[in-house]
């Protein structure tokens, strides 16, 4: 099983990548098991550490951390947005 993610704005930048097709391993089935695994590579990756503030989206539908993974899924990461 596999999902395109996408990063975007600030986090974009700070990973040095857009997105990146990622391969599902067993168990690995939820977004925040997905956001905790990502995390685990260290440097830069810390951005997506559970206690910073972060958005998530699904099929490009809002989802929170317990949102189900399914092959084939568009997940994306993107910090809040603020209005001025």
């Amino acid at each position: 099983m596999s999902i395109r993610i996408l990063y975007f704005a600030g986090l974009r930048e700070r990973l040095g990548a857009a997105g990146e097709d990622f391969a599902l391993s067993p168990g690995l089935d939820t977004v925040g098991a997905l956001r905790r695994r990502l995390c685990e590579r260290g440097g830069a990756w810390e951005a997506l550490a559970e206690g910073r503030s972060l958005r998530m989206a699904v099929n490009q539908r809002m989802a929170d951390a317990g949102a189900a993974l399914r092959d084939g899924d568009e997940v994306a990461f993107f910090p809040p947005v603020t209005g001025g």
